[in-house]
């Protein structure tokens, strides 16, 4: 239980330093049967509801994935990380030979953010941004773009095992 409090406490630091940007999360109606807990991403709306249970879902405006590097279907969260250091993966070291292979958890030049939930079976991520201008547009490689005040709330709302499915 200390441990889930110490995660807590720091999302909620990384929180206030987010408290700036104006807070985009809402509660909407939502019905279509997955299970409450669930993570349910519109590609074409661009956005990604958490299923509440009671007929409702808060809502987050995201960046999706570019023409050409969208996927569709279920995954899972596998993990959770609060300021991950990210290595790029070989197709994006590959159309940006200068990025180095590691940029340290925290650097303002990493694109992870302040969080992110890892999916199972590939390299795709649920994470924040140090590019908050993306969200709401078409601009990753296949990854879900959140402003770190929303991935944090999400991280701090979401298990790992969370089913997640990605739709048109």
């Amino acid at each position: 239980m200390s441990s889930r409090l110490a995660v807590f406490g720091m999302a909620g630091a990384m929180l206030a330093g987010c408290l700036g940007a104006a807070q985009a999360r809402e509660v909407v109606p939502f019905q279509n049967g997955v299970a409450p807990g669930s993570v349910v991403i519109s590609v074409s709306q661009r956005k990604l509801y958490l299923v509440n249970g009671d007929g409702t879902a808060i809502r987050y405006p995201v960046a999706v994935g570019r023409p050409g590097k969208q996927w569709f279907g279920t995954a899972a969260i596998d993990g959770k990380y609060v300021a991950p250091a990210w290595s790029p993966p070989a197709e994006v070291k590959r159309d940006n030979p200068r990025l180095p292979n590691l940029i340290a958890g925290g650097s303002p030049s990493n694109p992870m953010g302040a969080a992110a939930m890892t999916l199972a079976g590939g390299e795709y991520a649920i994470h924040g941004t140090n590019r908050p201008n993306s969200v709401g547009t078409y601009a990753s490689y296949g990854c879900i773009r959140m402003y770190n005040q929303d991935v944090v709330d999400l991280y701090a709302r979401v298990d790992v095992g969370a089913q997640v499915y990605m739709t048109r």
